[in-house]
């Protein structure tokens, strides 16, 4: 079962890049939660959650104990960001296991930000698994951007074998800690 959650319609906005919008994501996830955990066929220890870009940075401001984490009772089992900007805080500590998966030629998130948010996670931080795809840009997994093409002056372009790999990488992540 997976839910998708709209932050930015029922808040009037097109777009949200810009505008940590990824706050107002974080905290809804966890609305998502408390809603999935009144379902009866949804078990609520065994929700894991997934965000791609803005989305990404919602998933790892969410599970950061020292972020949203803090202010619920509840927790995700697991977290998978695509492609996203890892903002380093302070000293993460994350409350779930963590994969994030991304491209080196990324122009509008950098890799390199995340192998040191990965690199000075707290020692009681859940783990945190990092792939860097070489020579592969942002929206890797969208199909629709075969050809690649440029947004805001920074490329995106779809790649097969990174999006084959991150979707077995994501399934295989999802089966060990849900």
């Amino acid at each position: 079962m997976a839910l998708t959650i709209d932050t930015l319609g029922p808040r009037g906005m097109d777009s949200g890049c810009y505008s940590g919008t990824f706050v107002n994501q974080a905290f809804d996830a966890y609305a998502a939660l408390r809603y999935l955990s009144t379902l009866k066929v949804v078990d609520a220890e065994r929700v894991a959650l997934f965000g791609q870009s803005m989305g990404g940075s919602a998933t790892l401001y969410a599970i950061d104990r020292d972020l949203a984490a803090q202010y619920f009772g509840q927790r995700f089992r697991a977290a998978i960001a695509y492609y996203f900007r890892c903002v380093v805080v302070p000293v993460p500590a994350m409350t779930a296991p963590v994969l994030i998966l991304i491209g080196e030629a990324d122009q509008w998130n950098g890799a390199d930000a995340c192998k040191t948010l990965r690199n000075l996670a707290r020692p009681d931080s859940a783990s945190i698994d990092l792939t860097v795809y070489p020579g592969v840009h942002h929206a890797f997994d969208v199909a629709q951007l075969k050809p690649g093409r440029s947004s805001d002056g920074r490329w995106l372009e779809y790649d097969e074998p990174a999006a084959r790999d991150a979707e077995q990488k994501t399934r295989a992540f999802l089966a060990e800690h849900l």
